[in-house]
């Protein structure tokens, strides 16, 4: 065990865990973070997708000594209010297990276009979300969500 000290959701955290055990668990379990979820335990499907220093990832590969001092940003963190409205608004969201991943992953898209000054459009949107499974949709609501927060702006 030891002590790993990082930024959740814009609060500093401190945990301590052994430093491979993978950051999924401590955000769910020692941190009470329950709406990244886990799919396939497998970084395949992006269920438990987070941002760490603005970069996508699964976080069911990533061991928490990976993330000292950095940034993680959860699906409850802020920035994210106006795609899960879009996902609310188009149906976007079904079961729930894919849902938090999915959002997330709409941020770091938006984020990512917005940094390089490209458009989003379907073709980008597909792309982004491409790596995130979904099981209970043709993905039709899910595209038109993320869309919808594009034209949004994807307002922080």
């Amino acid at each position: 065990m030891s002590e790993h000290e990082f930024e959740v959701n814009g609060v500093r955290r401190t945990v301590s865990a052994d430093p491979l055990r993978r950051l999924l668990d401590v955000l769910r379990e020692d941190l009470a973070l329950t709406g990244t979820k886990e799919g396939c335990g497998e970084g395949e499907c992006g269920a438990c997708t987070v941002m760490i220093d603005g970069e996508a990832v699964n976080s069911c590969l990533v061991p928490v000594c990976q993330v000292q001092g950095a940034r993680v940003t959860t699906v409850e963190g802020a920035g994210l209010e106006s795609v899960q409205e879009a996902f609310l608004e188009e149906g976007g969201a079904q079961c729930g297990i894919c849902t938090p991943g999915l959002i997330v992953m709409t941020r770091a898209w938006l984020d990512t276009c917005e940094r390089e000054g490209r458009v989003p459009d379907e073709a980008e949107a597909r792309r982004a979300l491409a790596g995130n499974l979904c099981r209970c949709t043709g993905y039709g609501k899910v595209i038109a969500s993320a869309l919808a927060a594009a034209a949004e702006g994807g307002e922080r």
